[in-house]
This record gives C-alpha cells, structure tokens and sequence, in this order.
C-alpha cells in the first residue's frame, strides 16, 4: 500500500446510515464488515461520516452511546442528524468539507441517497479520488424493470456521472452488477469485489428434517423484489410436511399484504413470521432450516446466501442473483425467477444429502470469500488510486459539464 503524505493513507467512508442501522438489512452488515476489515489490516485509517437514520420516519434514529462512536476493529464513525426523509441532514453537510479534507481518498457507499451528489461534487471540486460502491441500486435500476421511480433514478444516475470526479472508481460485487451498473456511467473504471462471509468454526448442530417435515427459510428484508410472494405461492402447491420460515421486516403495508396472500393461500398453519434476527437468533435460524430460499428479482451479491452457506444450508436462488456456483459446487439450486421452477427445485432437494450439500456450500465460502481476501483486493483498488494521483497533476477542477475517464 503507498504511503500518503502524513503516513498511512486516510480513507473517509460515507454512506447514509451505519451500523447498527440494521433496518436497512444487508447493506449495513457488508459495509461495516469492509470497514472492520479495512481498520485492522493496519494499511489505512478509516473514518466514517454518516447519519443517525434508521428508517423512513425522522424519529428511527440508531441508538448509540456516544458520537462518534469508537468501533472495536480501531474506527470512528461520526452520527449525523437526520433531519428529513431517508438521510437529509444539515449536520452531515457541515461536517463534510472538514472531513474530506483531511482524507487522501474517498469510499462512498450510496445511490439514490442524500450524501450522494454533495459527496461527488465536493471530492471532484478538492480532487479526491472516489472509490463508489453502489450496493446493488444501479444494477436494480436497469434490471428490474419495476423498480419504483425509475426515470427519476435514471436522471440521478446522469447528474452524478456530470458531478463526479475523475478518478472515480465503480466498486460492485459480480460481474454481473458491473455490465448492469454503467449504462449511465460511461467511462467510469470499475472493479469487482464480492463481499465477506464470515464462516463460524463449525456449523450448528442440526437435525436434517425433523419428523420427516422439510423446514424452508426465507431471510431478507421483506420488500417485492425479494421474491417471497413467490415462494408462498409455490408453498401451496407442496406437500403438508412443507413449511416455512420468514425472518426478516419490512414496510407494514408490504408485511400486510404477505399476511392476506397468506391467509388467502391457506398455508397459514405450515408459515411463521418471526421478524428481523441477529447474532445468536441468526445462528439458530440457520440451525433449525434444511434449506435457506432467496427467489429474488433482482440482487447485485445477496449477503444471505453466502451466511447460510457458511452455516452449512443448501440454498436455492435464482438466476437474478450472481449465484451460479450452486450448481458448480453442488450446494443448491440457481433457477429462473418462476413460480413452477421454485417448485421443481425444492422437490429435488427433498430427497437430496442436505448434510453433504451444506458441507460442500460451507468449504466453498471459507476458500473463497475470506474477509483477509476482500480486504486486500480494495486497499489494491486504494493504491492504484493513490499511485494514478501521485503521478498527476491533483489540482482541484471546475465544473465543466461532465466527467470522463481514461481508465
């Protein structure tokens, strides 16, 4: 990693909620887990701006002792005020310049979000080169055709591309979140890095289909891409000895509309709501499922997939999300996002060795998705930033109507 001018380089990270913003669902979890990574490696130091947002009305705000707060990995992140809507606030703005400026690069993780357009404009008026990760809404955009506000997300899009800084760098986490991403971004360099899994040392104790009932498990943030409107209608149609799960929340107007479908279904006695799980509840959840299913719409990584592989679950996705290693490592299934290959797939895995599957699932996450990996891989997408500066002319620029890239 290159020396910057005052020792190691000083990475500012701003995103619009942290930690322990988990409302927000997996996004919060891989972002502080980058940041961890990135804190203890040693190679840089790392400080994070962001706001006290912990959902869509002003007053879910996080709960922390103290601000900043000083995070166990060697980290401050600095808490905001939210004043408005999703992360509006004033504070943030003031507090911005100071920080920047002391930064030798900037690492934005934000999309349709208020930090956003001040952050790129600001780093390209100071010449700071931006590493941007997207987390999936520039790839939701494009492949999800019922994205909500879509031609005003595409606007966005082309207002940052004028807005930011030429050394900017798109970071994603599939190949596939990068072909979908750039549409609006030309000339931007990008580089992919999928996120960590962390791989407990050794999976729950489990007892594969108890009483002979094949436990299904739904965890993510309940939300329409999701997919679980799918798989409740798949439910229906599979043997009583089905049931499913559901850990996560959502929207109440969205969590009323899965209890009708529900009710209407008939499945209300096969399917348990149990709302968001952490830690400890986490584990369990994992330990008490035979197969973990994401039908998702659209998913630039999914988080969940790879924790219940490490748990050792076998995991059935679709082709939405950038999971075709299922097939190759025989740890589940990756299907169309279609109500008749869901079913066809769990009734495959029915008479499978979940247990030898899990275990193949687990292996394939601890050889490849280490955090030590991860890490290394962004403090290199740092240095080259760091070196393409050192080498030119970093004065600050003006506005001159758009960005362009030569990488």
């Amino acid at each position: 990693m290159s020396d910057a001018a005052a020792g190691i380089p000083r990475i500012l990270h701003v995103a619009p909620a942290y930690f322990p913003a988990i409302v927000y669902g997996g996004p919060t979890f891989s972002t502080m887990a980058m940041c961890d990574g990135l804190a203890a490696s040693g190679a840089v130091d790392v400080t994070v701006l962001t706001t006290d947002s912990n959902g869509p009305k002003v007053a879910e705000r996080v709960d922390v002792d103290g601000n900043p707060v000083r995070f166990a990995a060697g980290y401050d992140v600095r808490y905001c005020r939210r004043i408005a809507l999703g992360s509006v606030s004033v504070e943030f703005l003031r507090r911005l310049p100071g920080q920047m400026r002391r930064a030798d690069i900037v690492h934005l993780t934000s999309t349709y979000n208020f930090p956003t357009l001040p952050t790129l404009l600001l780093a390209r008026i100071m010449g700071k080169p931006v590493v941007w990760s997207p987390r999936g809404a520039l790839q939701a955009t494009q492949q999800w055709q019922d994205a909500p506000r879509r031609s005003v997300k595409v606007a966005f899009e082309r207002l940052c591309q004028r807005l930011r800084p030429r050394d900017t760098v798109l970071s994603v986490t599939a190949a596939e979140e990068a072909e979908l991403s750039v549409s609006n971004l030309p000339g931007i360099r990008t580089t992919v890095i999928p996120n960590s899994i962390d791989v407990p040392e050794a999976p729950p104790v489990r007892d594969w289909r108890p009483g002979g009932r094949l436990r299904l498990m739904f965890l993510s943030r309940l939300h329409p891409v999701k997919g679980l409107d799918l798989l409740l209608t798949v439910l229906a149609r599979l043997p009583e000895i089905v049931t499913l799960d559901v850990y996560g929340s959502g929207a109440p107007e969205y969590e009323a509309d899965l209890a009708r479908q529900v009710a209407e279904l008939g499945v209300g006695g096969r399917v348990a709501f149990h709302g968001h799980v952490a830690g400890a509840a986490k584990t369990k959840a994992f330990a008490e499922a035979d197969i973990m299913c994401l039908p998702t719409h659209c998913e630039n990584f999914g988080l969940v997939v790879g924790e219940a592989l490490a748990h050792g679950v076998p995991v059935i996705t679709t082709t939405e999300a950038p999971w075709n290693g299922l097939e190759d490592h025989d740890c589940g299934r990756w299907i169309a996002p279609k109500t008749d290959a869901l079913e066809a797939a769990i009734l495959t895995l029915q008479d499978a060795d979940l247990a030898e599957m899990g275990a193949r699932g687990r292996a394939w996450m601890a050889r490849d998705f280490s955090s030590a990996g991860t890490t290394r891989a962004l403090l290199a997408v740092y240095d080259d930033l760091l070196a393409r500066r050192s080498s030119a002319d970093a004065r600050p620029v003006t506005i001159d109507g758009g960005a362009s890239d030569d990488g």
